[in-house]
């Protein structure tokens, strides 16, 4: 797929100092990959500067550097140099037309906030098939083109690689592709020169101030989806300030917009709830018109994100008959309040949740304790090398429970005791109401211990995550596997 130089750069803002017509046959933007005929970008990264790399990359073949200020090159007379302002916009811009703009050959929905972007997605993913549409989906659980599954190493690609993803799954003939929209990949143009048909808001709630610092940055970043930036029909719930926040800036743009929420001021809200251990019983207003349904996920949280999607589908033009008839058997998304089979036998109700914020802890054990009269049981941490700020508020927020077990997450480089003195910090004087087993695999083991049948377990923080990261290693570690042979271990040593 060679494209020349010019091309690649046309609409954009940009000084070439040699050969427009340099072909170019791949994008690098790291120097170690680049293949002899590419263009190498000089990204400007949090740790490290792209353009120290130029040389190595002209030594390995590059044809092309993308700068974003002149610099001095050895034996680089034959390689053309392009300046622009911004090296990472320049690479979204380049990267959607070497592969031929591929995100306007199918329907986009872009799903952005702090929890519940990855069962948004699949539910709309279902709501789509169920319409007799080709999908996609690209996120946190892994990429899906058609009925095939692959991998993902972050919520959003970088550029280059999410435009050939989105080329594989237009020539796949996709029809809709759903996907997360993070706030770091807004933030770094990573979705910059993509097409989106519709773009969804969940919510804003803590997470990733060590990136960003302050909510109004972290509000900014997400807010981008919503600009003229990336022009869309929007779905936005309006339960909290954000939401509301956001609708203001889409309506003074004229943007058709579909509200959602539990207050009756939201196009589409919830008359009536009916929480099960298996499944929740809605009667959702839809601008005016009431449906009743049930469908087999779980917990409040899970009415916000059937709402979202509703609003989505009818965005996408399918119908709202459709769309019910598609939540009505939609499947439980891979760690995300996800039962644990094995633990029928010992009459204890096990669940596996990715729930690593505060308002998604809360949002968790406040949807377990709705299933049953007993105890609810937590057991969790707090990742390392992230938003340590969010620490002490974990560990309050998990005082929710009637009881907590605080262990390890991912620690990372950092000490897991270290971690957890920051958790029990937002704990207070509670010490009765939870205990510290630093190995996750016995704080599992221990909850088990500690519960009687009738009783609930909540194991969040990693949910479809099946490694563990200590210090430089990754281990394997699913909660869902561990959780099942620590209740086997437990039934069996009670027999």
């Amino acid at each position: 797929m060679s494209k020349t130089c010019g091309s690649l750069f046309a609409g954009l803002e940009c000084t070439i100092i040699g050969n427009a017509q340099e072909p170019v046959e791949g994008l690098a933007y790291r120097s170690d990959r680049v293949q002899p005929g590419d263009v190498f970008f000089c990204i400007v990264g949090l740790t490290t500067d792209g353009h120290s790399f130029a040389q190595d990359a002209i030594d390995r073949g590059a044809k092309v550097l993308v700068v974003e200020r002149k610099m001095y090159l050895a034996d680089a007379s034959d390689v053309t140099v392009v300046v622009v302002s911004d090296s990472r916009k320049a690479m979204a811009h380049a990267s959607s037309l070497f592969y031929d703009d591929p995100s306007s050959a199918f329907q986009l929905v872009g799903v952005t906030g702090t929890n519940g972007k990855t069962t948004t997605t699949y539910l709309v993913d279902h709501i789509a098939r169920t319409a007799n549409k080709r999908t996609g989906v690209i996120g946190t659980v892994g990429n899906v083109i058609g009925d095939v599954t692959e991998t993902s190493a972050r919520t959003t690609p970088e550029s280059p690689d999410l435009q050939q993803l989105f080329a594989r799954m237009r020539d796949a003939r996709c029809d809709v592709v759903s996907m997360e929209v993070s706030s770091h990949a807004l933030d770094l143009a990573r979705t910059w020169g993509t097409d989106f048909a519709v773009t969804a808001f969940t919510n804003l709630t803590q997470d990733h101030l060590d990136y960003h610092h302050t909510f109004e940055a972290y509000f900014d970043a997400k807010a981008l989806l919503f600009s003229r930036d990336y022009p869309a029909r929007r779905v936005i719930n309006v339960n909290d300030k954000w939401g509301k926040r956001l609708l203001r800036l889409c309506s003074e743009a004229g943007d058709s917009v579909i509200t959602t929420g539990f207050d009756s001021s939201a196009q589409i809200y919830p008359v009536e709830v009916n929480y099960g251990a298996a499944s929740t019983s809605v009667v959702l207003d839809v601008r005016g018109t009431r449906y009743s349904f049930t469908y087999p996920l779980v917990g409040r949280f899970n009415v916000e994100n059937i709402m979202t999607a509703f609003g989505i589908g009818l965005q996408l033009g399918i119908p709202a008959a459709t769309i019910i008839e598609a939540l009505s058997d939609c499947r439980a998304v891979p760690g995300r309040l996800e039962r644990v089979r094995a633990a029928e036998e010992s009459g204890i109700s096990v669940f596996v949740d990715y729930a690593h914020t505060p308002d998604a802890l809360t949002k968790a054990i406040s949807s377990i304790k709705a299933l049953s009269e007993q105890k609810t049981i937590v057991v969790f941490g707090c990742g390392g090398d992230r938003d340590a700020a969010k620490r002490p508020i974990m560990g309050a927020a998990a005082l929710e429970a009637d009881y907590a077990i605080v262990t390890s997450d991912n620690p990372r480089s950092e000490s897991p005791e270290a971690i957890v003195a920051d958790i029990v910090a937002g704990m207070g004087a509670a010490q009765d109401a939870y205990e510290v087993v630093l190995d996750r695999r016995a704080a599992i083991a221990r909850a088990i211990e500690v519960a009687e049948p009738g009783d609930c377990i909540l194991v969040a923080g990693k949910g479809h995550e099946t490694y563990q990261i200590i210090g430089d290693e990754t281990l394997t570690f699913d909660d869902r596997v561990v959780a099942a042979e620590e209740l086997v271990r437990a039934f069996e040593s009670a027999k």
